[in-house]
């Protein structure tokens, strides 16, 4: 599914077949001109699928796409409720989407996109299957669609502790914590393992405990299964999302993130070309 398209002059007098061809082409450039305008255009994707676009992350990672000039699809299960709290922008288009529904209903919503990230997450009610159905079965929903759909570039947003069990961690008060919430951890850490098999070039982004505020550190970055601990801003985490998409080094990688006072700030790009991955 195309992207909204920027506004356009008017066309001359053209039969209707030429006249919507004019238009596509037009749209097409000015889209390149708003990627080619910002640093490391080369690298950016035109279009791309943001599942889980009105959550508190995800809300993050649309404005900052739209900021570096990529069109963006948000996908939402509530369209009011994104209008209300997304960006009006030309670049912006809203389409209903529930990861919980299967692969087939999903396939459409992220066809002729070049990218998708995933920042979905459950929403704590009174159904312990919650997780299961999000982050896990609602993950793998969307890669699924991707690889039928041919988009060929997906991110998730997932945890630190994920792979918990098997860093030594089983006491470690926060994985115990999240756990016990449906076993959270091991959906998200079941998810990450299918796209590692799907063929699609992935990055993982895994993030310390989410904060709303606004960070007091800067952004440290690791290979997977470093951090058992440790928090770090939304707007980070959208920061490191969105810059996975314009790092070449970012592909088929794990890393983890969390941000600390003393450490210095780097650009994202320079952190993933530093990371050796496992």
């Amino acid at each position: 599914m195309a992207s909204a398209r920027p506004q356009l002059p008017p066309t001359l007098a053209l039969p209707a077949a030429a006249r919507n061809l004019v238009l596509r082409c037009r749209a097409v450039s000015t889209m390149d001109a708003a990627s080619a305008s910002s640093p490391g255009a080369e690298k950016k994707t035109t279009t791309v699928f943001v599942a889980g676009s009105t959550g508190r992350t995800g809300k993050r990672v649309v404005e900052k796409l739209l900021a570096k000039g990529f069109g963006v699809v948000a996908g939402t299960t509530d369209i009011g409720r994104a209008r209300g709290s997304l960006p009006q922008n030309p670049n912006l288009q809203l389409v209903r989407a529930d990861v919980t529904e299967g692969a087939d209903k999903l396939v459409e919503v992220v066809r002729g996109v070049d990218a998708v990230v995933c920042a979905t997450g459950f929403r704590r009610s009174f159904d312990p299957f919650a997780p299961w159905k999000v982050d896990n079965f609602g993950t793998v929903n969307l890669v699924e669609a991707c690889r039928k759909a041919g988009v060929t570039r997906f991110v998730l947003v997932s945890s630190i502790l994920v792979n918990g069990a098997a860093m030594g961690q089983l006491l470690n008060p926060a994985y115990i914590v999240l756990n016990l919430l449906g076993l959270t951890l091991v959906a998200k850490l079941q998810a990450e393992n299918h796209i590692r098999k799907s063929g699609i070039n992935y990055t993982i982004v895994r993030p310390g405990g989410l904060t709303d505020q606004p960070s007091t550190g800067n952004i440290v970055m690791e290979p997977e299964d470093t951090f058992y601990s440790g928090s770090i801003s939304r707007d980070q985490v959208a920061e490191v999302a969105v810059g996975a998409l314009l790092s070449t080094e970012s592909s088929y990688g794990v890393v983890e993130i969390v941000a600390r006072a003393d450490a210095p700030n780097r650009p994202v790009e320079d952190m993933f070309a530093a990371i050796k991955q496992k």
